[in-house]
Parts: C-alpha cells; structure tokens; sequence
C-alpha cells in the first residue's frame, strides 16, 4: 500500500487548489526568500562553483524526472487509477514540460561562474517555473472552467496555489549541495562537504 500514498497525497493537494479557488480566497502573495535565507545558501552555492570547477563545467549528461518529488509518478498513477482525471487532465502533469525546462537550469546550475550568479540563475529559475506553471492554468481555463463548472478567476486563483507551493516546494527543497537528486547543480559532483 505504501506505493499509493504519493498518489493520494497529490490527489488531494490538486483537490485543495480547486477547492480553496471555489472559495473565492484572494491569490497568494509571492515568497522571496528573506536576507536571512540568502546568507545559508552562498556557502553551498561557493561550494556547487568549486564542484564545478574540478569538473571543468561540464556537467553530467542531462536527465529528468518530469517534476521532481514524486509529482510526475504520481500524476501518472491517478491516471492509470482514474480514468475521468486522465481524460481530463492527461496522463501527467499540465505544467510538467514547465518542469523540465527547471530541471535543465537545475542540472548545469543555470550555466554560473559565480557563487552570486549561481544564486541568481536559481531565483530566476523557480520564477520561470513559477510563471510558467500560471501561464498553463491560463491557458486550460476555458476547458477547467466547463469540466469543474468553476469561473475563470477560480481555476486562476487555482493554479496560482500550485504554482506558489511549487516555487516554495523549489526554493526549500532545491538548494546546491543538499545530496537530493533534484538539487540545484545535480548535473555535477556532489558538493556536501568541501574537498
């Protein structure tokens, strides 16, 4: 049974989004991580620039998971499960070519030299993913909005949940030299402790 607990969980995540949208609940503010935050990622991001440079920047060949933390897998399991989801939402995640493009500035650490640009190339790119994921609610309101019977501001308000609590999920869980496989630089040598 373990096997259908990521499933459920993702379930029910997309569940809450569409209900907290019903509600009519104002969209989230955006979260920029504070000084504070800032301040514990440089070491890991000097620590993933020297990773690189024993590499010669260049990073392992490109791979992906489609979006990271079981998102993915598990879209994919509630399809097979759920007939009436996968017709209408597909077999993954509307947004998961989103994650892609993430996962390919995550994987070469967004092309950065620099401790500092690495820093930057990070923030931009769980921006864009963030974007990104808005834009795709964006665009399949209009077919949301007759299968759900939700208005437009609903499926918008809707996916601008998930999109926040990707980039959250991201700017938590993505950080260089965490040992995770979808950490920022994974396309280089791990970075945990300095050699």
């Amino acid at each position: 049974m373990p096997e259908r607990r990521g499933p459920v969980v993702a379930a029910l995540a997309f569940a809450a989004g569409l209900l907290w949208a019903a509600c009519g609940t104002a969209e989230p503010v955006a979260a920029h991580p504070p000084a504070p935050a800032l301040l514990l990622e440089m070491p890991a991001h000097r620590l993933l620039v020297d990773a690189m440079d024993r590499a010669g920047h260049r990073a392992a060949p490109f791979v992906t998971d489609g979006c990271s933390g079981g998102l993915s897998s598990a879209w994919l399991a509630i399809a097979h499960l759920l007939p009436t989801f996968a017709e209408t939402h597909a077999e993954h995640p509307p947004w998961e070519t989103c994650c892609v493009t993430h996962d390919r500035a995550y994987h070469a650490a967004g092309g950065a030299l620099t401790a500092e640009d690495s820093h930057l190339a990070r923030l931009h790119a769980d921006e864009a993913l963030r974007i990104c994921v808005r834009d795709t609610g964006a665009l399949r309101t209009p077919q949301l909005m007759e299968s759900y019977q939700l208005t437009e501001a609903q499926i918008i308000a809707a996916y601008g949940l998930i999109a926040e609590a990707m980039f959250n999920a991201v700017r938590l869980g993505g950080g260089p030299c965490s040992g995770l496989p979808w950490r920022w630089g994974y396309g280089y040598p791990g970075c945990l402790r300095p050699n």
